[in-house]
């Protein structure tokens, strides 16, 4: 009964001292880093949300499988938006308060302007890798809002030596009736008049139109020889495959801004071939970071190649994880703090956050869809060097 009691005393001690040990460890343990994306699951830019989780799932998966981001887990959580720019104020501060309030990957550049005015009130940060629309990195910058990916300026900058090189005189329009369609439809403008070109129609359609018809008919009778298409998702292959049947593409020279990414021309086939546009990333940039990144992408979804979207959420994904460990925190301000004037190692290379706009400064790329090792492929021709592909602040951008 002696020994009994001695035996119970010594375990009840053993019991409690690992009690102690495992709240140490517990207190020890860092915080992980929660990411709360906003994106669209359904409707027409579904492929696109899609691809987004794909590029985050890697990132994730990569840094947890390495033991964590300086030591944090990475937990990431989505909220579907349809891309309404209303259902993503409502699911970012769902996100937000549920603790997954480092933000990013929303799709519709309206999705990253109803989000920006909120993050101080939900203590939260956004960073894009998807959104075009200049005004989010320009009127309606933000202290807590960030830019990895090109907007449409940049976009604008690699068109104006390219249209240098076409002989088309006269230009038609087929844009997204949002924010970042008018503003790629208006810097086209700019750039082809600029350069002695005219516009002789302008389209701008609703987000999901089915039947482009009316629209296709439209430019066919402006007389065009030339046509700037800035459409994207679903609402994308909906144009060119109407337009490929109506033989608009065959008669009139075609080209655009995120209307040749690797899922359009994928869906499209043989009928994308020959059509122009910037590209944002690609699978095939000669850097040893991308190289490792589409060579990780292989392994994890066989028989694949990371799309320009996919890559630019990498971006993002990499900004993140660097800013975090800069920080040495998870708190939104302490990262936007990290983020600020700091050089980051991205699959383009080394490029500066700019301190003055939260821009992301890299280059940027034109080409076309041709065929590569029985494929088709967008191919790159030309390249634009970071500082030129990245129009200077316009003074717009008031950050306090």
């Amino acid at each position: 009964m002696h020994m009994h009691r001695r035996q119970i005393i010594k375990g009840s001690a053993a019991a409690t001292l690992l009690g102690v040990s495992r709240m140490r460890g517990a207190r020890a343990a860092k915080e992980p880093i929660r990411i709360g994306v906003p994106g669209s699951l359904t409707g027409p830019y579904a492929d696109l949300g899609n691809q987004v989780k794909r590029a985050i799932t890697l990132a994730m998966d990569a840094a947890n499988e390495a033991g964590g981001v300086d030591g944090r887990m990475v937990e990431v959580r989505y909220l579907d938006t349809e891309a309404k720019a209303d259902l993503a104020r409502q699911q970012g501060e769902k996100l937000a308060l549920a603790g997954f309030n480092i933000l990013a990957s929303a799709i519709a550049s309206g999705e990253a302007l109803a989000i920006g005015p909120q993050l101080a009130r939900w203590d939260a940060l956004y960073i894009s890798t998807i959104n075009k629309a200049d005004d989010i990195t320009g009127k309606s910058c933000n202290a807590r809002m960030f830019r990895v990916n090109h907007p449409d300026n940049s976009d604008a900058a690699v068109v104006q030596p390219w249209l240098k090189q076409q002989k088309q005189g006269k230009w038609a329009i087929q844009a997204a009736d949002m924010a970042w369609g008018r503003n790629s439809g208006m810097s086209f403008t700019k750039a082809a008049q600029s350069d002695g070109r005219s516009i002789v129609v302008e389209n701008y359609s609703p987000f999901g139109t089915n039947d482009y018809a009316p629209y296709i008919q439209k430019i066919a009778d402006s007389g065009a020889d030339g046509l700037w298409v800035a459409l994207a998702g679903r609402d994308a292959i909906t144009f060119a495959t109407q337009a490929r049947q109506f033989g608009l593409l065959d008669k009139v020279f075609t080209a655009g801004v995120s209307f040749i990414a690797d899922n359009q021309v994928n869906a499209l086939g043989p009928a994308a071939k020959g059509i122009w546009g910037v590209i944002n990333y690609s699978s095939t940039l000669d850097t040893p970071a991308n190289k490792t990144f589409v060579a990780d992408w292989a392994k994890k979804y066989p028989g694949t190649t990371p799309s320009n979207f996919e890559g630019e959420t990498y971006v993002g994904m990499q900004v993140i994880f660097q800013a975090v460990k800069k920080a040495g925190s998870v708190k939104p301000m302490d990262i936007a703090k990290a983020m600020e004037g700091t050089t980051f190692a991205t699959l383009y290379g080394e490029q500066l956050m700019r301190r003055e706009d939260h821009q992301l400064v890299c280059p940027n790329y034109f080409g076309y869809v041709g065929e590569v090792n029985g494929a088709m492929k967008p191919i790159i021709t030309m390249t634009v060097p970071a500082d030129v592909a990245t129009p200077p602040p316009d003074g717009s951008c008031k950050l306090g």
